[in-house]
């Protein structure tokens, strides 16, 4: 049985700067319950960074109660110390949920961008509008990281609910257009 009622929790992780977002689903709808960011930039110990973000998203667990978290995965770069930190950060995260038994679940930034924006190379402002078109968010806030959080949290909706009939789309109105009770 399919359950209709849930909350999901989306990670973009970071050592500076974490993005998050909660949706609530109800009855196929995404509602969004929370945004923003874990702002770290002026912790100079790299342990204490990681350890605020276990402590936050241990936080945001206990307080949203989310059914699931989201994280966008980490992509390949050059600069490999900056790799390894960044890996931190996402394990710690995903630490901290499976410390609360939630499941995981991790996504590219091109899947993250293609299912919000219908493109794979969308900028992170093309997602953020995109997203405040989607949920209706009347501010926009200060760190696009939030919005990369909230995208990853609804990516994971989009593909719990993505239609089995093998069909492609060119993008979000060709699929709307086939799927009009689909529409959140």
């Amino acid at each position: 049985m399919k359950k209709t009622d849930q909350v999901i929790l989306g990670i973009d992780p970071g050592t500076n700067i974490m993005g998050y977002g909660v949706i609530h689903i109800q009855a196929r709808k995404a509602k969004l319950l929370t945004l923003g960011v874990l702002d770290m930039s002026k912790l100079e110990d790299h342990p204490i960074k990681l350890k605020t973000i276990f402590e936050r998203t241990l936080e945001l667990i206990d307080h949203y109660h989310p059914d699931e978290v989201s994280l966008e995965a980490p992509f390949f770069g050059k600069n490999v110390q900056s790799m390894l930190k960044l890996g931190r950060a996402q394990g710690v995260a995903i630490a901290a949920a499976l410390y609360r038994n939630i499941p995981i679940f991790e996504y590219s930034p091109k899947k993250i961008k293609m299912s919000i924006t219908g493109s794979g190379n969308a900028s992170k402002e093309q997602v953020a509008a995109m997203l405040k078109s989607l949920l209706e968010i009347k501010e926009m806030p200060k760190y696009l990281d939030a919005t990369d959080g909230l995208a990853a949290a609804m990516c994971h909706y989009f593909q719990k609910g993505k239609p089995e009939s093998g069909k492609s789309f060119s993008g979000w109105k060709a699929f709307l257009g086939a799927n009009p009770d689909r529409k959140i």
